[in-house]
């Protein structure tokens, strides 16, 4: 056995999972820092799925009746599970996807963050009361758990994006079932493993079947889609897969929260500071080896700075660290699989035959022929066409002249997708415009940073065919509830809305 495979053996016993779960399996998990096995996982019959939901809809009529501020206390327990795990489910998360030791740290302190958010949003769940028309008469609005919440989530993100949708259900009275990216079968296991310790010292309040794991491929995420107990599904990965499960939602007239694609864009003005815009650039677009859903793949330079900044990334493109997250100081790990790599030469491939001109790229070999390490690539392109209107999720960098501002915001704006996108400037002028209704048509809109890296305190999504959902903070925990609108006569008379009249 490895030293990358007994490691993660030892902190999956360590976090409580049970060794028959990971271990003799039918899915089988690959680390891509060697492209070992690292374990094969026991994944649950599409058949079954049926049953999980049946478990989990008995189990939020329980806890639907548990006070909010209560079930706020089952998530401040899994936050302190999480704590106290940080170290260890941080370095199996780098072991499973390949994040460099920061990030996966940084992953699971997202997960800390939001159950200390969703803790706090216990106690301030609430609707509003609004003036009646009508003498004695009250009329308001309360919000009440939806059901059960169906989470599929994509390898990139293989915890946080759980908790950001699990925090908020479990203090809104739903309850959760969980269908991982199949090419991160085992954090899944340890967060289901910390979620029961956090639940055994809740108590008995909290039902079993309020937190299902279905570890399984597409056939399990379509019976969780197509089954009409589960009212809200929140699916987090391409595209195309949105594409799918929204269709298939609509059929039943289920709910969805879809985070998709991301083709995001940075615009960099004549006014920016182009050292503090380097080093913002070179992360958003080289950090998780181009593998979030808010990268930076479109870089839209004024033509008065783009010498002055595009000759200096397209350096530290040659030069960045890229190596294994678990030995040195690599800044850029492994790309997922052979496929993903795969999709970054295509794509380059493509560049050049629109008129590109390709620096970096190209294979790194760090451990041999099961691993896909990939030098990142900034691509001098002539216009926006070709591959850079399409998403591929590798370190690829597309750079592009503008004249004024206008023509930037149009080229930002002019691709399917939606979701982040960020503004290098000092001009005030300029940056309140980008801002404004005429400026990004994207979710979520920077200044003076890349398009990556949110915060849990802002509600995460974008538009158009990202999928319009949000997750995490600000008011993204409405999408976990059903909306009740009341009015309450508490007079003797009977006046009708909008002077109606009717008498018998």
């Amino acid at each position: 056995m490895t030293a990358i495979a007994a490691d993660v053996r030892r902190i999956l016993a360590d976090l409580g999972v049970a060794e028959e779960r990971f271990i003799g399996g039918t899915l089988t998990a690959r680390s891509p820092i060697t492209g070992e096995s690292i374990g094969a996982a026991a994944e649950t019959p599409a058949a079954a799925v049926p049953e999980a939901v049946a478990r989990a809809h008995a189990a939020f009529l329980r806890w639907r009746l548990v006070p909010a501020p209560r079930r706020g206390e089952l998530v401040r327990l899994l936050g302190e599970e999480l704590r106290a795990a940080k170290a260890a489910l941080g370095r199996l998360v780098t072991l499973e996807v390949g994040k460099v030791a920061s990030e996966g740290l940084g992953e699971v302190q997202e997960m800390i963050d939001i159950c200390d958010f969703a803790t706090g949003l216990s106690r301030q769940i609430g609707g509003l009361v609004l003036p009646s028309e009508r003498p004695d008469h009250r009329l308001a609005e309360q919000w009440h758990p939806a059901g059960v919440v169906g989470i599929i989530s994509a390898f990139n993100f293989p915890v946080a994006v759980w908790s950001w949708n699990a925090a908020l259900a479990l203090v809104c009275g739903d309850a959760i079932v969980w269908k991982p990216s199949e090419k991160a079968p085992l954090t899944a296991l340890a967060v289901d493993a910390l979620f029961r310790r956090a639940a055994a010292r809740f108590g008995a309040e909290a039902p079993e079947g309020l937190a299902t794991l279905l570890i399984g491929g597409r056939d399990v995420g379509e019976a969780l889609v197509d089954d009409p107990r589960v009212p809200v599904v929140s699916a987090t990965g391409s595209t195309r897969m949105g594409r799918a499960v929204g269709e298939r939602l609509a059929r039943r007239f289920g709910r969805s929260i879809l985070e998709l694609g991301g083709n995001n864009a940075s615009i960099v003005t004549p006014s920016a500071d182009l050292d503090l815009t380097l080093r913002a650039v070179a992360f958003a677009a080289m950090g998780t080896a181009g593998q979030r859903c808010t990268t930076l793949r479109r870089l839209i330079v004024h033509e008065d700075v783009y010498d002055a900044l595009v000759p200096r990334l397209a350096g530290v493109c040659r030069t960045i660290a890229v190596g294994s997250p678990v030995e040195g100081d690599a800044l850029v790990g492994p790309l997922i699989d052979g496929d993903a790599f795969l999709a970054m030469e295509a794509a380059l491939e493509a560049a050049r035959a629109a008129g590109g001109t390709v620096h970096g790229g190209g294979r790194v070999d760090v451990n041999g022929e099961g691993s896909f390490y990939a030098r990142p690539a900034l691509v001098e392109m002539p216009g926006q066409h070709g591959p850079v209107v399409e998403e591929t999720f590798a370190p690829i960098l597309y750079a592009m002249k503008y004249r004024d501002l206008d023509e930037a915001i149009a080229l930002q704006n002019g691709v399917p997708q939606g979701l982040s996108s960020s503004i290098f400037g000092n001009d005030l002028r300029e940056v309140e415009r980008y801002l404004s209704a005429q400026g990004s048509d994207c979710g979520i809109a920077n200044v003076n940073m890349g398009p990556s890296g949110a915060e849990i305190g802002g509600a995460f999504g974008g538009e158009k065919e990202t999928g319009g959902g949000r997750e995490s903070g600000s008011d993204a925990w409405k999408g976990y509830m059903r909306r009740q609108t009341n009015a309450v006569n508490y007079g003797r008379a009977l006046p009708l809305a909008q002077g109606v009249r009717f008498e018998v």
